[in-house]
């Protein structure tokens, strides 16, 4: 029997057309997924170019978020308030399956149409509206970005070394939205298999990582704890955290039940005493003396290198993981990559989490601004509505 041919994982979704009117990271990371997954994107940048195309040089004329962010999508430039600009914009959502926006709440819906005339146009439009706070309430129209939110959600107030406030090092506030948005996407057309019926979908920075904070907010409303700043140490479970070897190194280890605590005490620390005294025979007691715990393992971790603790951690399978860079990440032995084409030259991108079983993971060009203007008005230059 002739074996089968490896698929492209970016067929999944092929035949859905997503039109997206994007800028910066959560609209575009949702479309990004969608697009991955094999959907045709076309991204409507205002006539100056989505701003997140400047935010660095990484990529000569496009910046590092961009070219993550925006692989395998079309560029058309659409003034919305230009009616000629407006009609393409109409058209397109006459055809879509998915139509995305993340401006501010209300622009979309002054500018071209709210949802209830685009679902008169076409029934089966799933919409899904992203913005920082969401389109009711006092901060409705309240500018967010990434790093703002972090604070207002109180993250950064549960992040940082004990001194001061931090702020997470990617854009997860953003990512969040984004991830949310796509989840809630899919679900909608798989909803759709089953009414042929769309629907309009909410999604806020704001409401994601409200929802990344809720561990927190029931461990101090409910477990009676103070969460507080503790830099590379785990708030709620001890040990868990950072210590240093003997040459000069970081490494992180994570203790998550008493059995693993014992094979710790008796097997890397040669203390088997230390597992049934008191103020550490449990994960409460060791969370309250962490400091005394943690002389204890610096001490003896002082005595070991490096690659000696992790080989005696692994064949002991307690969990730790190596304090890396940026550089050590690159010839890590798990990772991948994956290349990227952006305006003639190829980038290595680190590969994407889903993998499927017996497929390659493809990624698109990453496009130039109104790389694809002209093919598009020529395409959607017919307007079958009326109203607009």
């Amino acid at each position: 029997m002739e074996k089968s041919k490896d698929k492209n994982f970016n067929t999944d979704l092929a035949g859905l057309l997503i039109v997206s009117v994007e800028q910066a990271v959560a609209g575009p990371y949702a479309s990004g997924k969608l697009a991955d997954a094999g959907a045709r994107v076309i991204k409507i940048e205002r006539p100056e170019g989505d701003f997140a195309r400047k935010y660095d040089a990484a990529g000569g004329n496009k910046s590092s978020y961009f070219i993550w962010l925006n692989r395998g999508k079309e560029s058309i430039c659409l003034d919305l308030k230009k009616p000629e600009d407006k009609k393409v914009l109409i058209t397109m959502v006459e055809h879509a399956d998915v139509f995305i926006q993340n401006l501010m709440p209300g622009v979309i819906d002054r500018l071209v149409a709210d949802f209830q005339k685009m679902r008169r146009l076409n029934p089966s439009l799933i919409r899904c509206d992203i913005s920082g706070y969401g389109s009711t309430g006092k901060f409705a129209n309240v500018k967010a970005y990434d790093l703002l939110i972090q604070a207002e959600t109180g993250l950064s107030s549960i992040t940082g070394a004990e001194s001061e406030p931090g702020r997470v090092g990617v854009s997860v506030c953003d990512i969040a939205a984004g991830m949310t948005a796509y989840q809630s996407i899919l679900q909608a057309l798989y909803a759709r298999l089953k009414t042929n019926q769309g629907r309009q979908i909410e999604v806020s920075l704001f409401h994601s990582l409200m929802d990344w904070m809720n561990v927190p907010h029931l461990q101090k409303h409910y477990g009676n704890t103070d969460v507080a700043r503790v830099g590379l140490n785990h708030p709620t479970i001890a040990p868990y955290g950072l210590y240093s070897t003997k040459d000069g190194k970081k490494i992180l280890i994570g203790i998550q039940n008493e059995r693993e605590f014992k094979i710790f005490c008796s097997e890397i620390l040669e203390m088997e005493w230390l597992a049934t005294k008191p103020e550490f025979d449990n994960n409460i007691n060791r969370v309250v003396n962490r400091n005394t715990l943690d002389k204890i393992i610096n001490s003896r971790f002082a005595e070991i290198e490096l690659d000696t603790l992790a080989d005696a951690l692994q064949k002991n399978n307690i969990a730790f993981g190596r304090l890396n860079g940026l550089d050590d990440l690159l010839v890590h032995s798990q990772t991948e990559f994956i290349s990227v084409s952006s305006g003639g030259k190829e980038y290595n991108l680190f590969s994407p989490s889903g993998i499927i079983q017996g497929q390659k993971y493809q990624l698109g060009e990453v496009p130039e601004l109104d790389q694809h203007g002209s093919k598009l008005r020529r395409e959607f230059n017919i307007i079958k509505s009326e109203g607009y």
